[in-house]
This record gives structure tokens, sequence and C-alpha cells, in this order.
């Protein structure tokens, strides 16, 4: 059997658009040593494909993150052939909270040399001695303490569509340069409660390990993240201590949690808080846009990209050679448009 996929993306979306079966949306992550991860990720792959689960998939030998959709009737015996490897026996598996099921239409699992891109080189740091974790309830509890300082360690394309009430934002396109840039916020507060988040909890739970290493005393993150936070604190008739939209890795690019648009159009200032990608195949600049921009511009970042849009594809496929290929996000904070090579973190 192949280990990879060998048919086109526009035949994979037409098979998904066609499915008449519904689908889960799942992510989960372990930090866990894996001595073989080419092996590891072969094996995995044959398992999952033959259940028809699309997503993403990072293995390293410090562990693994995934985001992926699972075909429901196949839901339980995926859990089964992910649990028989005995470092993912019993891991928590976080449900998406908005799900239309159709978050992937592939599936891609690759060997990297870590699962979440952290820039991290001190060969003294090590992911034993971690932050403590926090239940929704504990969460809402914690995050009342007038000593507790709440750190949002996710990107800040995220955070702009979504966030806990006073949580700190650290400004920055990436988790790589997040880590050093918290530990320089927070100097002056290393005896204070430091409640550390993001969306599924893999890199909020580096991040407290790396706040631990650095000399912070009481260090707490949110398990599960926001996803599981959501779940739990609805079950629970908890207050929702998070407004707006929960940004994902995903052909969603949002999963709404409360009714409260706290961000604006990118092109107009309108509250919105819905990320698209241009159309232009040139740009694919992410940000946000409301409907009336969007058939303005036609789905474009801009009147030059609308220009560019509108022109032949063969044109267009001229114009884009010799460009880098990476993901270029709106910065409204470094007021620019900043290109980066974009890592699927959660």
């Amino acid at each position: 059997m192949a280990l990879h996929n060998r048919i086109s993306a526009a035949e994979l979306k037409v098979k998904l658009a066609a499915e008449t079966f519904r689908r889960v949306t799942v992510s989960f992550y372990q930090y866990a040593k894996i001595e073989d991860p080419q092996a590891f990720r072969d094996d995995l792959y044959l398992k999952l494909d033959e259940l028809k689960v699309f997503g993403r998939i990072y293995v390293a030998s410090e562990g693994i993150n995934s985001q992926i959709s699972i075909p429901e009737h196949h839901f339980e015996e995926f859990r089964n052939r992910l649990y028989a490897y005995p470092f993912l026996t019993g891991i928590r598996l976080n449900i998406a909270v908005d799900d239309d099921g159709k978050s992937f239409w592939v599936l891609k699992i690759k060997v990297r040399e870590k699962i979440v891109a952290d820039g991290i080189q001190d060969p003294t740091f090590s992911m034993e001695n971690k932050g403590k974790y926090l239940k929704a309830k504990e969460f809402n509890e914690l995050t009342e303490d007038p000593n507790t300082i709440v750190v949002d360690m996710r990107n800040h394309y995220e955070y702009e569509v979504g966030h806990f009430q006073n949580a700190i934002e650290v400004p920055s396109d990436t988790f790589r340069e997040q880590l050093p840039m918290a530990v320089d916020m927070l100097k002056e507060n290393k005896d204070a409660n430091i409640v550390m988040y993001c969306t599924g909890g893999i890199r909020c739970e580096k991040a407290s390990a790396y706040m631990l290493h650095h000399g912070f005393k009481n260090v707490f993150h949110l398990e599960g993240g926001i996803i599981e936070y959501t779940n739990k604190a609805k079950e629970q008739g908890l207050a929702l201590k998070f407004k707006g939209k929960n940004f994902v890795f995903d052909d969603r690019l949002g999963e709404r949690i409360t009714d409260e648009i706290i961000s604006n159009c990118h092109q107009c200032g309108k509250p919105c808080d819905t990320h698209t990608n241009c159309k232009n195949d040139g740009c694919h600049l992410l940000f946000i846009q409301c409907e009336e921009c969007a058939a303005k511009y036609d789905g474009c970042c801009s009147e030059e990209c609308q220009s560019v849009y509108h022109l032949a594809p063969e044109v267009q496929q001229e114009m884009r050679k010799g460009t880098e290929k990476g993901v270029m996000v709106f910065n409204k904070a470094k007021e620019r448009l900043r290109p980066r090579i974009n890592e699927k973190e959660e």
C-alpha cells in the first residue's frame, strides 16, 4: 500500500463534497520519546488511511501533533488503533467546538525535527519539568485571583479574533519568537501565578516548561487549551471566559465560541472576524474580510491583487515564477503585511 496520497487535490475535494456520512474534527498531541519517527509515521499512515482519516500530523522524536477529520462511523476503530500505541493509550482527544466536518480533505503525516517549532537550542531544556494542568473550573477560579497573569501563547492573528478576558498578548507571528518575548515581558512577575493557554494545549505546555526553566515559580497551563476548556465549560455550566472566535489551522480557519465579534475587517474596519486567504494565488495573504469587501474585491486583499486575479491563469502562473513560497499574514500590530513561512502549530 502507498504511504502517500497520489490523487489530485481537485479530485479529493470532489470526493469529500460527495460524502454522505458525518465527519468529526479532532486534535491531539503527546510529548513522548519516539525512537524511530519514520517507522512510526509509516505504520500510523497505513492504519489511518484505511479508515479514510484526513488531516495533518507531525511526528518527531519528541512526540506527535495532530489535527484530523475522522468518519464518525470509524471513530471507535480509530480510537482503538491510536490507543494501541503504548505512549498514546488513553490520550485526550479534543473534539472541535464548531465543526462542519469539512476541515480536511487529504491525509498528510510528516516527520519533523520538532512537533511544534520553538527555536529552543538550550540542551539543558527539558519537557519533564512543566507547569501544572488547569481544568476549566480551576482556570476560572485561578484567573479571579488578582495575583494571576493570563498569557495567550498564540500568534497575533489568533488573538485578534478571540481570547480570554484580560489575557496578555505576546505580539508575534511565531511561537519561536514568543517564548523569549514572554520571559522578557514577565520578568518582573516571577512570583505571580502565570497561566498560559493556546488552542489545543501543545504550545502552552511547552511554554510552561520554558518559563519554569527561566526561573518562574508558579506556572500553569490550560489542559486541552481553548477547545477542551470550551467543551467542559459548556458541559459543566461554567461561565465562558473566552470571547469571540477560536482560530484553527484547517480549512475552517475558526470555530465560533461566543457571539461577540471583537475584531474588524482589515479593509473597511467593519466588525468582522472571518479569516480568509487572498484569492490571488501569488499572494494568499491571510486576513480578515467582511462579506461586503469580499464582494467588492472578489475575495482579494487589494485592488492590485484583484487585477491579477482576473488575468488569464497562464499569465498568473508566469508572474509567480521565482517567488518564494510561503504564507503571508496581515500583521496589523506592526502596520504592515508580513510574509512568513507558516508553521501549522496546532
